[in-house]
Parts: C-alpha cells; sequence; structure tokens
C-alpha cells in the first residue's frame, strides 16, 4: 500500500500541492490567494536551502511574507510588477531577519510567484523554481534559472536537455536570504483561454519535461494531474530524490478569475519508503 495523506479543497481552476520525496523534512512551500471581489490571484512558491532545519525556515518565511502583504492589500497600491518585486523584496529581508535567531544554518530560498488580475498575468523569479506557460499543452514561456548550468546553456556549452542532470544545476547564482538583495527576473502575458501555468520546484522539472508537464496542466481534472504529477516526480527521484512542489493553474472565460478560486492542496508523503515497507513486508 502507498503512504499517503491527502487534505484538499476541490477547484475548478487551481490545483497546489507537494511531496517529501526522499529527504526527511520538508523545505518547499507554496500558497494560493484569491481576492473574488478584486479578480485577483496570487501564487506563490519557494524551495528552502540551508541546512539544520534553515531550508523549511526560509520557504515557510517566503510564504509568510506573501499572505501578509496580500492580507494588508499591498497589491491594491502598485502595478502587479512592482508588488511582486516589493514581495520579494520583503521576503529576503524576512530571511536575514530569520537568520538572527539561527545557532547554524543559513536560511537561503528560491522564489516564483504568479499574479493573475483581469486578462493580465505577470511573474517573477529568484532562483530555479520556475514557472511553465502553456497554450494547450504546447509550452510557449518559461522561466531560465538562476544557476552555473543555465548560465552555461547560454554560452552554448550545455545542451537544454542535459540541464536537469547536470552538476551544476544546483548551483545558484541568485537566491534570497543572500548578503545582498538579488536582481529579480520579471516577465508577464495577457491572459486567453486555453492558458494554463505551471509554478514548481526543481524536484519537478528535473524529472517531468515541459511536454509532460503541458499535458497534464491542459486536463480538465486537474487534481488528477497534480496528484500524477507529484507521482511521477517522487518515483523518477528515487530514494534519494528532492522535495517536490506544484501548482497548476488554468486561464478561463478569456482570462477573467469567474467564481471562487479555492486551493486544492495535496500532501503526500514519501512514496518511496512507503513502497519499501510493502515490499519487506
Amino acid at each position: 500500500m502507498v503512504d499517503k495523506h491527502i487534505d484538499f479543497h476541490s477547484s475548478p481552476r487551481v490545483a497546489a500541492g507537494r511531496a517529501r520525496g526522499g529527504r526527511a523534512s520538508q523545505q518547499d512551500a507554496l500558497v494560493c490567494l484569491h481576492d473574488a471581489g478584486e479578480d485577483a490571484l496570487l501564487l506563490v512558491l519557494a524551495d528552502g536551502m540551508g541546512g539544520d532545519g534553515a531550508g523549511e525556515l526560509a520557504a515557510d518565511g517566503v510564504v509568510a511574507v506573501a499572505q501578509r502583504l496580500w492580507s494588508q492589500k499591498r497589491w491594491l497600491q502598485q502595478p502587479a510588477a512592482l508588488f511582486l518585486e516589493h514581495l520579494c523584496g520583503e521576503a529576503h529581508e524576512e530571511l536575514l531577519r530569520r537568520r538572527l535567531g539561527l545557532a547554524q544554518g543559513e536560511p537561503h530560498s528560491t522564489v516564483v510567484a504568479l499574479m493573475l488580475r483581469g486578462d493580465r498575468a505577470s511573474w517573477v523569479h529568484v532562483g530555479d523554481s520556475r514557472l511553465y506557460l502553456f497554450q494547450g499543452a504546447r509550452c510557449v514561456d518559461r522561466t531560465r534559472d538562476h544557476s552555473l548550468a543555465e548560465w552555461r546553456v547560454q554560452r552554448g556549452e550545455l545542451r537544454p536537455e542535459d540541464v536537469a542532470r547536470h552538476p551544476d544545476q544546483h548551483k545558484l547564482l541568485r537566491g534570497l536570504g543572500g548578503d545582498a538583495m538579488p536582481e529579480v527576473e520579471h516577465g508577464g502575458a495577457m491572459l486567453r483561454d486555453g492558458q494554463s501555468f505551471a509554478l514548481c520546484s526543481d524536484g519537478v522539472w528535473e524529472h517531468l519535461t515541459s511536454q509532460e508537464l503541458g499535458r497534464l496542466a491542459s486536463r480538465v481534472d486537474q487534481e488528477d494531474a497534480l496528484r500524477e504529477a507529484l507521482t511521477l516526480a517522487v518515483e523518477r527521484g528515487g530514494s534519494e530524490g528532492d522535495n517536490a512542489a506544484l501548482i497548476l493553474v488554468r486561464a478561463t472565460d478569456a482570462g477573467r478569475l469567474r467564481g471562487a478560486a479555492v486551493s486544492f492542496w495535496l500532501q503526500m508523503s514519501d512514496l518511496l519508503k512507503g513502497r519499501r515497507r510493502d515490499a519487506a513486508a
């Protein structure tokens, strides 16, 4: 029997969840925030690092800042791009504050954040957590990792399809929580029918191709798509696999956010350990 812990709320538009994989702790964090009155949705995903529990502390800190700024309606006071930049800056400062309280370990984190408001999508990222934009099942855009491996791709020294398995993939050039505030990379698009987005940590994209993610993101049943994606990521990651976190969101009605967008959360424990227990029984 596969060991699973599932806690969810159904939604026609958003599915979000994470899996621990082969790790002892969960250092990925995510949040989905919605304001029906203002036709707005904020999705944030963070992948923490730092050792001695600092990674979990860092990722949770990024999510906590997003929740605070959203509740304070900061996003109503400035354009989406500026709000997202501000979110990253506040998250960086929060990680510096959290570092002061640690005897050892340094909290650092990636971040990828997407804001949908009306017919416009705006996003930012720092590190190697990714955003994919799909039209149907076809990938039309994605963020570029702030890693040494991606830098080598841009120089023509490494093929894009080799990034996920290359040792330089985990050598990040930017991240939140360091001595200096990193440069935040922005993107945006007008929303159209048939579009969908995937936000994910490296524990997902290392093991699923953009073609596989596109097919899953375009499914009508996003809950089923999320379950399959996380299961594949954990199975392919093996006993030493990383945490995996994924948010799927679909644009409907020409991009308008009509109706309540309630987040669907799927928490999955270590599938492989569950299977090993069954095999040993």
